[in-house]
């Protein structure tokens, strides 16, 4: 009972926060759509509470598999919710779905200030929660692990969130930046909260809140008036514009205060770079024909503005800081060489050497900025003009001649605040800011080899090569310093976009700097072959240089991703035949000896379900890592391996908590090393809000470091390893007798989701699919699992664990209670498979068979429909039978209460969104032709995924 009191008293900000913000939605809505409207919004969400409820009191049926069968339910109204939305005009729909959309977007705000509230609490009683890098730190130390170790470790660490464009973010910036506001409002309030309990007395404090809650309401009201959807594509440019912001908004300022904290742990000891940005956007062409050359050279000339302007700012407002008068103090040599060197003389800045040194920082940055936009404002320093820098190091040389004759006369507490954070801003961020991946597929590379050598005569027909004969081929062009491109020859349209992009390439790694494009991956990765064509590719652009293979060298890493389950499985052979090649592994030495490797989540999950996905995954990394430990022996010097997580929003797609994911890789294969992509609507809820960024960026450094320095104290036990096989198995069997093996199933995924409507949403430059026509193997991932997301089946996050572990069950030599508690050790005991079985948890506990039915009776041939959401409802039970036994617990989410809080305080506003958008897929899709009608279905696409939260 004591227990239960106290989870609610933890409950009551969260509730009052949720109250307040609906009770402005409410009226703001009855301000401006009338009292009509918002009774209407209200009735609905009783129905759905209600509906809800009365599932919840109904008896269980003993025959699940028969009481899913969609025939069973009629396909026009069936209650008094579904009579009700069935006469919805076009306007009352798209005012309903609004509002239940934004209340959905506004309990998200409201739970990230209960987290960043709860995490706060904790650390004011010293608590060290997962995740935080003071608890790592703790755990390290218990364990013998001190600060000198973990300092070695960081001195050789590669730590990378990347950014990516993938289709899922659903909501417009405008529609962000306000939430924003509101989020920061609300932090406000709660600090006025906290001074009012300390100081009731304060006569001013009531007044100061009436004046915030006044400002939530000002930006309610600006969301209520601001279109949510996009009413045109998004290009590329804008996809580069909106990850940008928060570059702004956030990394900037947070990765620096990251680097501090972690430093003032470590007893004030000075780190390397080991964390920096990567980003996609605007280099990443797999399947996307928007992107090109133009966008590559915008994509880094836009960073690089970015970074320099906020140079420009922090050495402003250091020389507004750094007042220091030479009368005063004493200056070294070097700081009064430098302020000389300004020929600045202003009688008032005469006795100002640091003022009058940061006039030739700051112009030579301005310089440097001029040259990539002759138009910029730049704040004027009066007739100082300097050469700009050519690199970087320029630039830190000069700063730290300030901090260091700071730090010699007197000022190291003045070098400690905004010159610190700025010298560490320009070692991560550079003039390029984040590191900008290339990507294509290795059949595009295909074909413009095999044009350009049929072009130089070399091979008429490439593509009918064997791989022997195209790895020789390869490389004999990579020893003939020649190049393989023919001045004047008449290209095909493709094959010159692709020469252009590598031109564009190198004229960005010359421009910016190695660290500006330092990856390049090469999507279905399928043998030698498709490595050896991008090196040749970049010896085209000469951004491989040096001859074959005595001097080769490259500042561009080839990356193979791997994504499909064969893909996978063929990972370690293909990169043992790859560095057996004469060559390759001194030209890697020769080049900074890393090597990522990517692995992919989303193609090897559509391809053969969770648990296989998963699996293969683990096993390739257990089996590279092997590889490069020996190819580092046999070469006599260290080859770094760097993981590269191709992880999306969603489980399905590698998604959920990335702290116990790093923690859940095979022993030895973080290593100190590691990047992984943050995609769609993720980055927003992970980094719009710079608290909550923080946190999130903390939690990569604090797993990285358990993983590499806190591996199991046991290897894992055969037998784990054993029943994991025999588990990915069953798993893959049963996912595509059903996915792959049921007739038709293509056709009921396009009409019992809303997917074809998504791929008509303006959130993405990437079409959301390959090919045109309807097959499964030819429909992109992400808007796979963006699909079933919609329909609350959420089937790529969960699908084939019950006939795994039954078929498991049933075949193990020692009968099935041995099995059972096999199960239960493993998910006690080891990592990787608890965190399998948790993150499913979680995608069941955001399922809801109830309200997918609802969505199959969308599904014209019924046969069709009873057969598949029987055999997916058949499943479900079976996992969720599976979990109750694993877990020892009937509760979902037993080991999350905060999500489960979540999804109970959601459903009376979730629902509502799913019933109208059933209802309005199926007049859109009969023939209604109110624009309205397609409107609505869009914001509750919105409101869906937002709800949701990692849909995508």
């Amino acid at each position: 009972m004591r227990q239960q009191q106290a989870e609610s008293d933890k409950e009551k900000p969260l509730l009052e926060d949720m109250r307040l913000l609906g009770q402005i939605l409410g009226e703001v809505i009855r301000e401006q759509e009338g009292d009509e409207a918002y009774a209407l919004i209200e009735h609905i969400r009783q129905l759905a509470v209600a509906d809800r409820r009365g599932q919840a009191e109904s008896e269980p049926n003993p025959n699940p598999d028969s009481a899913s069968n969609p025939n069973s339910a009629p396909q026009g109204a069936t209650g008094p919710l579904e009579n009700l939305l069935h006469g919805l005009s076009g306007d009352q729909a798209v005012t309903v779905v609004r509002a239940f959309t934004y209340f959905s977007h506004l309990a998200n705000l409201v739970e990230d200030r209960h987290f960043l509230r709860r995490r706060e609490d904790h650390e004011r009683r010293g608590e060290q929660s997962r995740g935080s890098v003071g608890g790592a730190l703790a755990r390290l130390a218990a364990a013998g692990i001190g600060h000198a170790d973990v300092v070695a470790t960081l001195e050789r660490a590669y730590i990378s969130p990347v950014l990516t464009a993938h289709p899922t973010e659903v909501q417009r910036k405008s529609i962000l930046d306000a939430e924003k506001a509101i989020a920061d409002l609300l932090g406000r309030r709660e600090q006025l909260r906290q001074a009012q309990a300390r100081d009731p007395a304060d006569v001013r404090l009531p007044g100061y809140q009436r004046d915030t809650e006044a400002a939530i309401r000002a930006r309610i009201t600006q969301l209520w008036q601001t279109r949510m959807i996009r009413n045109a594509k998004l290009t590329v440019q804008d996809e580069i514009d909106n990850a940008l912001s928060y570059y702004e908004s956030t990394f900037l300022a947070e990765v620096p205060a990251l680097y501090q904290g972690l430093e003032d742990r470590l007893d004030g000891a000075r780190l390397p770079v080991f964390f920096r940005m990567g980003q996609w956007i605007g280099g990443d062409r797999d399947g996307n024909p928007n992107v090109s050359a133009t966008s590559l050279r915008y994509a880094l000339q836009r960073q690089s503005r970015m970074a320099l302007r906020h140079y420009l700012a922090q050495v402003h407002a250091l020389g507004a800081e750094l007042s220091l008068s030479e009368r005063r103090v004493a200056v070294s040599a070097a700081l009064q060489d430098l302020a000389q060197s300004s020929d600045d003389d202003s009688e008032r800045r005469a006795d100002e050497p640091y003022r009058r040194a940061l006039t030739v920082v700051y112009a030579r940055l301005a310089a440097r900025l001029r040259t990539l936009s002759a138009n910029e404002n730049i704040y004027p320093h009066e007739s100082v003009t300097r050469p700009a820098y050519s690199a970087v190091d320029e630039f830190l040389h000069d700063l730290r001649v300030v901090e260091t004759s700071l730090k010699e006369n007197h000022g190291a507490a003045l070098a400690a605040g905004r010159l610190r954070s700025l010298i560490r801003t320009a070692e991560v961020f550079g003039f390029h800011l984040a590191t900008l991946d290339m990507r294509q597929s290795s059949d595009q590379h295909e074909s413009v080899i095999a044009e350009l050598l049929r072009a130089a005569g070399l091979a008429e027909r490439y593509e009918a090569l064997d791989e022997a004969a195209r790895r020789d081929l390869l490389l004999h062009t990579l020893a003939d310093p020649r190049p393989l491109t023919i001045p004047g020859h008449a290209y095909s349209d493709h094959t010159r976009g692709e020469l252009d992009i590598h031109a564009a390439a190198r004229e960005v790694v010359e421009t910016h700097g190695a660290h500006a494009l330092r990856h390049y991956i090469i999507s279905h990765t399928e043998d030698v072959s498709d490595l050896l064509e991008v090196l040749v590719l970049l010896k085209e652009a000469r951004i491989l240089t040096g001859a074959w293979p005595a001097q080769a060298r490259t500042p561009v890493i080839v990356v193979p991703l791997f994504e499909t389950i064969g893909d996978l499985r063929r990972a370690p052979d293909i990169m043992r035949e790859y560095y057996a090649l004469p060559g390759i592994a001194a030209l890697v030495l020769r080049s900074g000896a890393e090597q990522d490797v990517m692995l992919g989540y989303s193609d090897s999950n559509k391809d053969g379900g969770i648990i296989t996905s998963h699996w293969e995954l683990y096993v390739a990394e257990v089996a590279l890592a092997r590889l490069f430990t020996e190819l580092s022996a046999q070469n006599g010097a260290t080859l770094r391996l760097r993981m590269f997580h191709g992880r999306g929003g969603a489980v399905g797609r590698g998604g959920g908590p990335s702290y116990e994911a790093i923690l859940a890789q095979p022993p030895g294969t973080v290593n100190a090393q590691i990047r992984l992509t943050e995609q769609g609507e993720v980055i927003a809820s992970k980094y719009a809000n710079p608290e909550i960024a923080r946190r999130n960026l903390e939690t990569l450094v604090a797993a990285t470091l358990e993983a590499t320095l806190l591996p199991d104290a046991h290897p894992v036990r055969e037998e784990y390893l054993a029943a994991a096989q025999a588990l990915s198995d069953a798993g893959m069997a049963a996912y595509r007798e059903v996915v792959y093996g049921i007739p038709d199933f293509a056709a009921y995924f396009y009409e019992a989701t809303p997917v074809r409507e998504i791929a008509e949403l303006n959130i993405g430059s990437r079409p959301a699919s390959r090919k045109p026509g309807r097959k499964l193997e030819d429909l992109r991932a992400i808007p796979w699992g963006f699909g079933w997301g919609q329909s609350r089946l959420t089937l790529p996050g969960w699908f084939g664990l019950g006939s795994a572990v039954d078929r498991y069950v049933a075949a193990h030599p020692d009968g099935a209670q041995a099995a059972w508690q096999l199960l239960r050790e493993m998910h006690q005991e080891w990592p990787f498979f608890r965190t399998l079985v948790a993150n499913i948890d979680m995608v069941l506990a955001k399922s809801d068979m109830d309200l997918a039915r609802k969505y199959s009776t969308l599904v014209e041939d019924r046969a069709l429909a009873a057969t598949v959401f029987d055999a997916i409802a058949a499943e479900w039970h079976r996992t969720v039978a599976a979990l109750t036994r694993i877990t020892d617990s009937a509760d979902r989410l037993a080991g999350n209460p905060g999500l489960a809080r979540s999804m109970r305080h959601r459903f009376p506003y979730i629902d509502p969104l799913h019933h109208i958008q059933v209802e309005l897929l199926r007049r859109w899709r009969a023939g209604e032709t109110d624009e309205r009608i397609q409107t609505a279905i869009h914001i509750s696409i919105n409101g869906i995924a937002a709800a949701l939260r990692n849909s995508g």
